[in-house]
Formats: structure tokens, sequence, C-alpha cells
């Protein structure tokens, strides 16, 4: 197809379930991009079942395979970077040196995988610090969720407008656009959960869709809000309209998710809710 603009994905992989790449990649190929994938790692299935077998992927693994690409030329056409669980302190460093690989300009798409309220930190030390320090300068756009904000910013967060001030903070380190994920607050109406977007030139909106009681909450959905959100951006949404269809797109796999009892994401059987999506959510600007 031509134009068909292609993004390199560096997440993690799993066999079973939706997590990492398998979160984001069939989304964005149903969007209609090409996406070349790299694993950081590959499990048989995600670790919130409490057992699992595979391994995290050596760091001259993850580099072996970005050369391998080099060397097919393939970096050289890629239109975006979307990057995840990176595994090791040494793959985030792979990431920075694979972004100068590509065509100057190359927008990353940088979701800052480090933890969330229910379990706090789960990755390494030293790679909360690489987000904070050396991601955030490069990022074009960032999707924390709500703890990932909090650590990034070193600050607390209890309401819609410490959310945006949050934002903010990313903002003056270099990011141009943040999307706050499960972003629920002492102003979330009851039952509730909200998405928030925030660009540096000062526009912010939020949207607010039902917080469907699944449980165990299935893991990916942050993955998946990544992917979609990256391709709406790159098809040239707007930021409100990007948002909502986000929001959209998320709440009609958790609905099919929820209604099938499902633990792991129902991505195929709801898949047509990632292009045409049937409920719709109202974006509300904030003032400044």
């Amino acid at each position: 197809m031509c134009g068909m603009k292609h993004v390199l994905s560096i997440q993690s992989h799993v066999a079973y379930g939706y997590v990492g790449n398998r979160a984001a990649v069939f989304p964005l190929q149903r969007m209609g991009f090409d996406v070349s994938a790299v694993h950081t790692v590959q499990f048989s299935n995600h670790t919130g079942y409490g057992s699992w077998t595979g391994d995290v992927f050596d760091p001259a693994h993850v580099r072996h395979i970005i050369h391998g690409l080099k060397d097919l030329g393939v970096l050289g056409r890629i239109d975006a970077l979307l990057t995840g669980y990176a595994g090791s302190p040494e793959t985030c460093d792979i990431i920075l040196d694979t972004l100068d690989l590509l065509p100057p300009s190359t927008p990353w798409f940088c979701d800052p995988v480090m933890g969330d309220m229910d379990r706090g930190f789960f990755v390494h030390e030293g790679i909360p610090d690489f987000f904070k320090n050396s991601a955030a300068p490069r990022a074009f756009v960032m999707t924390p969720n709500l703890f990932e904000l909090e650590t990034l910013t070193g600050t607390k967060i209890s309401t819609i407008t410490e959310a945006r001030t949050a934002c903010r903070m990313l903002h003056d380190k270099g990011v141009g656009t943040v999307l706050v994920t499960s972003l629920v607050t002492d102003d979330t109406p009851a039952n509730s959960i909200s998405l928030l977007a925030s660009h540096h030139n000062g526009a912010c909106f939020h949207v607010t869709t039902p917080h469907l009681d699944l449980s165990p909450a299935p893991n990916g959905a942050g993955d998946f809000t990544a992917a979609v959100f990256t391709g709406h951006l790159l098809k040239g949404a707007a930021l409100d309209a990007a948002l909502e269809a986000t929001a959209a797109s998320i709440y009609g796999v958790f609905d099919a998710t929820h209604k099938a009892g499902s633990r792991e994401l129902m991505l195929i059987a709801a898949q047509d809710e990632i292009i045409a999506p049937r409920h719709h959510f109202t974006a509300h600007k904030l003032q400044q």
C-alpha cells in the first residue's frame, strides 16, 4: 500500500495473551500501519498470572536485531518509534541508540512502563531514572499512568488540576504531548475513569468513561491505549479527537472483555472497536 506509515515497536512479548507488542502491533496494523516488532522479553504469558516461563532478552540480542533491521535498510523507512516495557536499563540505552539510527525528527511515542498504583514498581532499578532523565527530553509523546506520572514528576496527584500541572512539568523537560491513562482522582465521578491529554502549547483535554469492574483486571490495557493513541496522532488527528477515539476504543474492548468474563483483552473478537468504536465520549477542554 503506497504511503503506508511504518512503526518500529520495541516492547515485551508473550506467547499467550495480550500485553506489550501483543497488545500494540495488531491494533496498529488494524489501523493501517506496517509494524516492525522487536521483543525485549519473551514469556509464555504475562506475569500477572503469578507464574510464567521465558526470558528477558540479553541486551546484545536486542541490539543485534536492531542492527539487522538497519542492514536491511528498514530503519531508514521508519515513521515512528513506539516503546514500552524495556526489561533492563541496558535495553533502555539501546532504545536511545535506535532513535539515533532513525531518520531525523522521527517521533518517539514512549510508554514509560514502571508500575501502577496496585503493584508499585515492577521494573529494575535504574529504569525510572532513565525515563525521568533520558527519555523525557527526547520523547515526542509520553503515555504514563497515574503512578508513573507521579514518579516522573516527583509529585502527589489528587485532582485533575494537579495532573495537568504534572503534565506541564514533563513539557518543561521536553515532552511534546502527554497522555495520562487510568486517571482516577478525588474529582473523578463515581464508577468512572478518565484519560487526560496535554500538549506543550497549553491545550489540555480530559475524557471520562464508565469504569467497568473487571476482576482480575486484564493486563495490557496501557500498551493497547498507547498504540491506539499513537495511531490516531500519526493519522493526523487533533489532540481532542485522538483522545475521544482512543477512549472509545478502550471502552469498547473493555466492554467486550467484561461481557466475555475474560482475563485477557478481547482484541481479536472486538477488533472493530479499534477502527469503528460503537460508543462516543466527549473530550472536555480544561481552561488555562
